[in-house]
């Protein structure tokens, strides 16, 4: 009777636990309607023809106690956010079969409810795909394509799924460290279910699906566009409040963690990136990110930054002094920096390619190079370097101004055309003086309209004047000071 009694009560403490995990259940995404998804899945049909399927790979659950993140790759054709899922993708019937793994009582218990493939017609009715299965039965349905269908062809993703704080870049480079470490080696996981799906379903051609995703991301909808923006507005608040709080003495990871404040406080899901916070010499560095450094009086500092919204990204820089006032040489170099910046914002339209946008903005760098009287000839050479750089890039007609943003920072996508509407990328252009130790860049966020470009990041102030007045504000950093922990 005493053990009755101890699970009954066991019982009655589990039961809200639970009810409160479910209130913030969300396995399908609140931002896009299920139509969307199928428009995205409607032109893979068109892609792939009527003799051929395409199978995508969800993402693994994650090491540790991380929270899940879908692939932006799945994520993208059918907004469901459960780990280990499949999705195939038929040409020929133009349906959607997902495959999900069977319902785990015991972690919903401890974690909240997880959409399963005892959830079926639930599924279909949030996510609009034509049939749900379990992860299991996968396997024997290729098997049936293989004894009874015309089709002949598969495609799958070769390039790696796009997790958390994750570019096609960084995947690859990951996968490259490991397979080149002589104690470890293993193939990717994408290449993993390439090698499976080859051996078995031998009479079928398996081909890379990868180019016909990049080409749909490369042009964003408008509610793609509506989550980038509220990435970039955050990131925007979080720069501008970096401004406020940078003095000397501060650790970089100060800078840091109010930022993440400013996201997560919003909304945010995470990061888009780590943090590229970068005082002094460490700015000379384009990607450093360990930020321990105590930034000094008289120094720049370089705050790159920004969030992962709904699982969309921004990519946002600004500069500034860390003692609140650009003196003599930041004020020569940064001011003509901003100078050819702005050239380069000024000539971006919709309809002009990379290079003929660089064209435009070169002769206004000309006039500002003619005009401006350098105090040595080491900034006069720096900056004649920078010119020429651009030069260069303009007699490229595949030049192209920054990177693509989206899913992913460093979002997918060919270079080289005409930039269009719904086009989504940054520009950041570095201006170095390489014997002095300086580095500056700026990058803003720029969408791509019919009528012309629109630079979503342009709130944050960019010109000296506009820097050096918020930086008078206090900062978040001031109201709140370290602990006594963080001084030590």
């Amino acid at each position: 009777m005493l053990m009755v009694k101890r699970c009954f009560m066991l019982l009655l403490w589990l039961l809200p636990l639970v009810a409160v995990a479910q209130e913030g259940f969300s396995p399908f995404t609140k931002d896009f309607p299920p139509e969307e998804f199928a428009q995205r899945r409607a032109k893979i049909y068109d892609a792939l023809g009527p003799n051929a399927f395409a199978v995508v790979q969800g993402a693994p659950s994650p090491a540790g106690y991380t929270r899940f993140r879908q692939y932006n790759e799945f994520y993208y054709v059918c907004g469901v956010e459960v780990p280990h899922a499949y999705l195939l993708l038929d040409g020929g019937s133009r349906t959607a079969t997902l495959y999900l793994p069977h319902r785990n009582q015991g972690r919903e218990n401890s974690e909240g409810k997880l959409f399963s493939a005892e959830d079926a017609e639930e599924v279909k009715t949030l996510t609009g795909v034509n049939a749900v299965f379990g992860s299991d039965m996968l396997s024997e349905h290729l098997g049936w394509r293989t004894m009874r269908g015309t089709a002949r062809t598969v495609y799958t993703l070769f390039t790696p799924g796009e997790g958390s704080s994750m570019s096609r870049d960084l995947a690859i480079r990951q996968n490259s460290d490991i397979y080149n470490d002589p104690w470890d080696g293993r193939i990717s996981r994408e290449a993993q279910f390439v090698k499976l799906l080859r051996e078995r379903l031998p009479l079928f051609e398996v081909r890379d699906l990868t180019p016909i995703l990049d080409n749909l991301r490369l042009i964003k909808s408008p509610r793609e566009i509506t989550l980038i923006k509220k990435a970039t507005r955050l990131g925007g608040l979080a720069l501008m409040e970096g401004m406020r709080s940078t003095k000397p003495n501060i650790k970089e990871y100060e800078l840091d963690g109010m930022a993440k404040y400013v996201y997560f406080r919003n909304g945010a899901q995470g990061e888009a990136y780590y943090s590229l916070i970068a005082s002094g010499p460490n700015a000379t560095f384009p990607h450093y990110n360990a930020g321990k450094r105590t930034m000094l009086d008289g120094e720049l500092l370089l705050f790159d930054f920004a969030p992962d919204f709904g699982s969309y990204m921004s990519d946002v820089t600004r500069m500034m002094p860390v003692n609140g006032k650009f003196n003599a040489w930041q004020r020569e170099l940064y001011g003509f920096y901003v100078g050819c910046y702005k050239a380069v914002l000024k000539a971006i339209r919709p309809h002009a390619t990379g290079q003929a946008i660089l064209q435009d903005a070169v002769k206004e760098m000309d006039a500002l190079l003619a005009a401006t009287k350098f105090s040595q000839p080491l900034y006069e050479k720096a900056c004649r370097a920078f010119v020429e750089t651009h030069r260069k890039n303009s007699q490229n007609p595949n030049a192209s101004l920054g990177h693509w943003v989206g899913m992913a920072t460093h979002d997918d996508g060919p270079y080289g055309d005409a930039y269009k509407p719904g086009m989504v990328f940054t520009i950041e252009p570095a201006l170095r003086v390489p014997e002095e130790k300086i580095y500056i860049r700026l990058e803003d966020l720029i969408v791509i309209t019919e009528k012309g470009a629109e630079i979503v990041s342009d709130f944050v102030p960019m010109d000296m004047d506009g820097i050096e007045k918020l930086m008078r504000e206090e900062g978040m950093l001031q109201r709140y000071p370290r602990s006594e922990i963080g001084d030590k």
